[in-house]
């Protein structure tokens, strides 16, 4: 029997395949628009200016400065840019720090957005925009954050480095084992869950013996695809919380953040949702905590705080911090408890 639910479905377009970039001219004119300023972080200036030049006249310069965790103080300073190149949208090529810089710019102006997403983040697809001001992450759901079309090209993601491919993976896995257990899920978000995490369960080991397998690569895209559907349809919970606590207020990578946290939010939570987990116990060997542990370590993903640079000392204060204002999760949140579990992810030993 289907229990009573409640679903708003995301508005939005999708072009998905392998050469799919060379669709975003015909992308930018069909939402009417002819100045496009292209967004990246400054790593990837060369290729947005590539990117650019493919559009020709339709673009007005690239904006190559956006940042982890979308400080308020790089927006501003795109926002200059925008007005300066009086653009009518932006193209965000990039992860989550790029796609993050989009959709504050849309935010505060309601400009349209095109995101070529080349990580696995699924920030993509969600209303949902994390800004970081005076070292504490704030987020927010409207719908004048979603971009109005996304292109996935795996061609785009040969070139991402494993160890990147594994943490964003990753990532992208704990939208949707959230999800699972969200107050508010529904059947088509617990399929998309399912089925992104099986995506990206058999994508990434191919990815890691052979980083430009094709067809893995495009596996691993429809996985955090679907995943990221489900961060931007359902709440999340406890793992989030405390990954926009560690990213916003000491400034640890958002992906490997993600990735290290994964099993032992999740060996938190078990009990109290047992149920709503089973669909996926199985794929990591019936202990979910401890399989998760167990499959990001043969990724050679990271697993422990300390290796991205949180100092013990900052346990006790990152603990504070996430009980502060908790967000909904299926456990009652206790301090003592969320310390525990913040310890022996500082460690790296497995989840209890």
């Amino acid at each position: 029997m289907i229990e009573t639910f409640a679903l708003t479905l995301n508005p939005g377009r999708v072009v998905f395949g392998r050469g799919a970039v060379s669709q975003l001219p015909a992308e930018v004119a069909r939402l009417r628009c002819k100045r496009a300023l292209v967004l990246s972080t400054p790593s990837r200036k060369a290729d947005a200016e590539r990117l650019a030049g493919q559009l020709g006249e339709a673009a007005v310069g690239v904006f190559a400065g956006a940042t982890m965790h979308t400080p308020v103080s790089v927006t501003e300073r795109a926002l200059v840019a925008y007005e300066d190149e009086r653009a009518d949208c932006v193209v965000s090529f990039g992860g989550g720090s790029t796609i993050g810089l989009g959709k504050a710019i849309a935010w505060r102006n309601d400009t349209s957005q095109i995101v070529i997403a080349t990580t696995y983040a699924g920030s993509e697809v969600t209303p949902i925009l994390g800004e970081t001001e005076e070292s504490l992450k704030t987020t927010r759901r409207d719908p004048r954050i979603l971009p109005e079309a996304v292109i996935y090209d795996p061609d785009l993601t040969l070139g991402l480095p494993v160890d990147m491919s594994v943490s964003s993976g990753l990532n992208a896995m704990a939208h949707a084992v959230e999800g699972l257990y969200a107050q508010d899920r529904n059947p088509i978000s617990t399929w998309q869950a399912v089925e992104g995490i099986r995506a990206l369960k058999q994508a990434l080991p191919c990815i890691v013996e052979n980083p430009v397998d094709g067809e893995a690569r495009s596996l691993a895209l429809y996985g955090s695809w679907l995943c990221g559907t489900v961060l931007g349809t359902v709440g999340m919970a406890l793992h989030h919380k405390l990954c926009h606590t560690l990213g916003g207020s000491f400034d640890l990578p958002h992906a490997a953040t993600h990735a290290i946290l994964l099993p032992h939010s999740v060996a938190h939570n078990a009990s109290a949702a047992a149920e709503a987990l089973k669909p996926i116990a199985n794929l990591f060997g019936g202990s979910l905590g401890g399989g998760l542990h167990d499959f990001a370590a043969s990724l050679g993903a990271p697993l422990a705080l300390r290796d991205l640079g949180l100092a013990e000392s900052d346990l006790d204060c990152a603990a504070d911090l996430a009980v502060r204002n908790p967000y909904w999760n299926p456990r009652p949140i206790d301090r003592d408890a969320i310390r525990s579990l913040l310890q022996r992810a500082w460690e790296g030993k497995p989840p209890q």
